[in-house]
């Protein structure tokens, strides 16, 4: 008789079904697993034999045979323990085998028997909403699972506790799920002192989930601007929590099973490697553009990041997905971000100012600049000059309008995209758009495509530029409620694409 408890294996955020098969038979003593696992996975053996002596469970003098199906999946992680465990328990008749048969189960053992908390809950809830089957996991993962509602989630202290359950002695409750969290951005655009050209475009590409990319000296706000850019960023919808959350949760950052409905910032060091930045390593882990997915991916100091892995970006930006690439993995991830940079003029970054410039100016800017291929640079919608901020401006007040304002104009535009957009799947924001559907969705007036095409011809926009152009003044239209885009949308808009650079 085989036993058989279900489990999953990690592809990207995709969690497919394993079954775990075992088998007691006569034979020399023996206890193996089977099914291309990997170390983890191979030294549950010592684990579980340790758990079941923490209960009195003695092992019987027969040949354990544990098989992972399908056996031509790579198998890797620590969460196959307790699966593994329940088959084997199934086998022994300690627990019932057709309940054991309509469970997924993961979680890893400790010598002692307790579950120890592991990666991905998120999505192995999801599998188990779709097979229709119940989910065993500890119970530290449990109130992460539990926000799949299609499913039935219990969490487990313990292995022994997992057993009371089965018999019907202790059942355990199902878990619930944790709380929504959403902390407001504690930085406030309030706190910027001049600078209203970038603050403006910081709200436009809020508004449309618009690249863009701030140049100017150094010390002039070009940091301290990005880092308010959450601020004015509404809330994860329902949905895109899920989807963010489901990457977080292969990556162990989803904090006592509460889901986040804030928007990610990551701003990674322009030291980071290209399986940091666009995923891999030895399990093909997400990298920051799918941590940042639904939110915002800061490069400060973009000229220094290899210049491989700015190229990497290209693809995903266009595409919102990332296919990481391994010889023994082809692995998705999402990665739907809003990509805001900044950079220096130059390497010494004075590059304007006749006093403080280098030598080698205006030649150092260009090189500087150049790293920084053309085929990128097109990607930026809007591109700000950031001056520097004059000293005596510091002691200015406040701005009347802050965050919140911004928040609240944000908002009302992203509103009216999710309207126009409801009939498309896929497509939330004017960056999204493209074809017929952007054609139809800017429906500029005669002088407004006009302005358009002359500026294409002039300044030689790219059939990507151009599109691009729309999709911005099909956001500052929206901004301001209009129904349909005029002439100053799009003259606001090429301002943005031709600020001091090639279309």
């Amino acid at each position: 008789m085989i036993a058989r408890v279900h489990t999953v294996a990690f592809q990207g955020v995709e969690a497919r079904p394993v079954e775990v098969q075992c088998a007691v038979a006569p034979g020399l003593p023996a206890f193996s697993v089977v099914g291309l696992p990997d170390k983890a996975v191979s030294e549950a053996r010592d684990r579980v034999r340790s758990a079941f002596s923490s209960m009195s469970i003695a092992l019987p003098s027969k040949r354990i045979t544990i098989n992972l199906s399908p056996a031509d999946l790579p198998k890797e992680g620590s969460h196959f323990d307790l699966p593994i465990a329940l088959a084997l328990m199934a086998a022994l008749e300690i627990i019932p085998m057709d309940m054991a048969a309509e469970t997924i189960a993961l979680g890893e053992l400790s010598l002692d028997g307790t579950l120890v908390p592991v990666l991905g809950a998120l999505p192995a809830a999801m599998t188990a909403a779709e097979l229709g089957k119940t989910l065993i996991c500890p119970a530290s993962s449990g109130a992460e699972a539990a926000w799949v509602g299609a499913a039935t989630v219990y969490g487990a202290a313990s292995l022994h506790a997992v057993v009371q359950h089965f018999i019907g002695q202790s059942p355990i409750a199902p878990a619930l799920p944790g709380e929504a969290d959403f902390d407001p951005a504690s930085k406030d655009l309030r706190d910027v002192k001049g600078q209203e050209r970038a603050k403006r475009a910081l709200e436009i590409a809020a508004a449309g989930r618009h690249h863009f990319l701030m140049v100017g000296t150094p010390g002039s706000g070009k940091s301290m601007l990005a880092a308010r850019l959450p601020s004015i960023l509404p809330p994860l919808t329902p949905a895109e929590a899920l989807e963010t959350s489901m990457v977080h949760s292969l990556c162990g950052l989803i904090k006592e099973g509460g889901i986040s409905r804030a928007r990610p910032f990551r701003e990674p060091h322009h030291t980071a490697s290209m399986a940091a930045i666009v995923g891999g390593g030895r399990r093909a882990q997400p990298g920051e553009i799918s941590l940042a997915h639904n939110g915002v991916l800061f490069l400060d100091e973009l000229p220094e990041f290899a210049r491989a892995v700015l190229e990497t970006l290209r693809q995903p930006i266009e595409a919102g997905e990332v296919m990481v690439a391994r010889a023994n993995a082809h692995v998705k991830y999402p990665s739907r971000f809003l990509l805001a940079a900044a950079a220096n003029p130059c390497k010494c970054g004075y590059l304007a100012d006749p006093g403080r410039a280098c030598s080698r100016a205006p030649v150092c800017g260009e090189d500087y600049l150049g790293r920084i291929s053309g085929p990128l640079m097109d990607r930026f919608d809007l591109r700000v000059d950031v001056p520097p901020v004059v000293f005596t401006d510091l002691n200015l007040p406040p701005s009347a309008e802050g965050s919140h304002e911004a928040e609240i104009r944000v908002a009302a535009a992203r509103e009216i995209q999710a309207a126009r957009y409801k009939a498309h799947p896929g497509i939330r924001q004017n960056a999204d758009a493209e074809g017929t559907l952007l054609e139809e969705a800017a429906a500029p007036d005669t002088e407004s495509r006009d302005l358009l095409l002359k500026a294409a011809e002039r300044f030689g926009l790219t059939a990507r530029g151009y599109h691009r152009v729309l999709r911005v003044a099909r956001t500052i239209a929206d901004l301001e409620g209009a129904r349909n885009m005029r002439r100053p949308h799009v003259a606001e808009a090429l301002s943005y694409r031709l600020a001091g650079w090639s279309a």
